[in-house]
């Protein structure tokens, strides 16, 4: 990774400054894309944004900015969005301070802000190189996400065909997830719908694909499947409720895209599992009624009280080998098993030694 230190004016930094919304905004004579497509939008708040300016107007350091130098010459911020949009937005006359826009200034107070000195570190290198460098330096500010981080270094086309899909207020991928109750949690705006995409369609490995398919001319074969899951889900479970959008839906249509299911029966059997006490997951239950595997649903422990009660009705003996063992070196476990209708209550719980915890579980 190459790294120069460059010492800019803010005078050259915001020449031809231009934010276009969620178009993204650019600077430095139109070669610096201060916050691309595929980036979240402007998040200070105004308290943020005023300390920027003052920091500026009082000559004290500013922390030092990254860019990415592009292949065609241009440049990408890579940390420092927030603050540069902040010093472009003042001397556009988005916002004043203490009653006074930038044009209110005096000509002495207007050039002291534009021959402000901005750190800025030009850095080049591999997609990984760049990667690994983003997560070192995002570590102050309002923090990027991973997936923010990712789209910083995987740029071309098929991530802003994908970016218009997955990332904009009310895109297309939040009105096919959200039309007859939500079924992906999180913000498009903070790319977690695309994260989420992602992540479905290759079992969380999500830099692999964006590798792969970064320089396609669209993100078709993405949004094509993530349509598949989302119809898969309306038509497999009939029945809405809030907990569906904390589901790993690509997780289980990638297993049982291609089974018969009754969607009728897992409403049945959906509905019992949602009154049961005992299931203390309740997002978990849709994994479970395909899976059967019983971690998704977190079944209610037994309380410490229910355990040393076990434990005096046992006098310390494990039921299974009759040896004695000191409680904290057994386990409590449901006599008769939760899947055929045990409880987590009291007369239902038992102490086993480790060993013999371990050998029933593994019947």
């Amino acid at each position: 990774m190459k790294i120069d230190l460059n010492k800019i004016t803010i005078r050259k930094v915001v020449a031809d400054y231009k934010d276009s919304a969620e178009e993204g905004v650019v600077a430095y004579g139109g070669k610096l894309d201060i916050r691309p497509k595929y980036q979240r939008e402007f998040v200070y708040k105004e308290k943020q944004r005023n300390a920027v300016i003052e920091t500026i107007k009082n000559n004290f350091p500013l922390n030092v900015m990254y860019w990415m130098i592009r292949e065609d010459g241009g440049y990408e911020v890579l940390d420092g969005q927030q603050r540069t949009i902040s010093i472009g937005q003042y001397i556009n006359g988005d916002f004043s301070m203490n009653n006074r826009f930038f044009h209110n200034l005096t000509k002495d107070e207007q050039d002291k802000i534009l021959d402000y000195e901005l750190m800025i570190y030009f850095c080049e290198g591999t997609d990984k190189e760049r990667l690994d460098w983003f997560r070192i330096i995002n570590i102050a500010g309002e923090k990027l996400t991973d997936q923010e981080i990712r789209n910083a270094v995987y740029t071309g086309p098929w991530l802003s065909d994908a970016k218009l899909k997955f990332s904009k207020t009310n895109c297309a991928a939040y009105l096919l997830a959200n039309d007859g109750g939500q079924l992906v949690s999180g913000s498009p705006i903070r790319q977690e719908y695309f994260e989420t995409a992602l992540s479905w369609i290759n079992d969380d490995k999500i830099e692999d694909y964006m590798a792969k398919h970064q320089h396609d001319q669209n993100a078709d074969e993405l949004w094509e499947y993530f349509q598949k899951v989302i119809a898969w889900v309306r038509k497999t479970f009939i029945n809405y409720r809030k907990e569906m959008a904390n589901v790993n839906w690509g997780e289980l249509y990638n297993q049982f895209e291609d089974k018969k299911l009754n969607a009728t029966k897992l409403e049945t059997e959906i509905k019992e599992l949602m009154q049961d006490e005992d299931v203390t997951k309740k997002s978990g239950i849709y994994a479970y009624v395909l899976t059967r595997v019983e971690k998704y649903l977190s079944i209610r422990s037994f309380t410490d009280r229910m355990k040393r009660e076990a434990y005096e009705r046992q006098k310390g003996i494990c039921p299974k080998c009759k040896k004695h063992f000191e409680i904290e070196d057994m386990q409590a476990d449901h006599i008769t098993p939760w899947i055929k209708g045990g409880k987590t209550i009291a007369e239902n719980c038992q102490m086993l030694c480790a060993d013999c915890n371990r050998r029933k579980s593994d019947v």
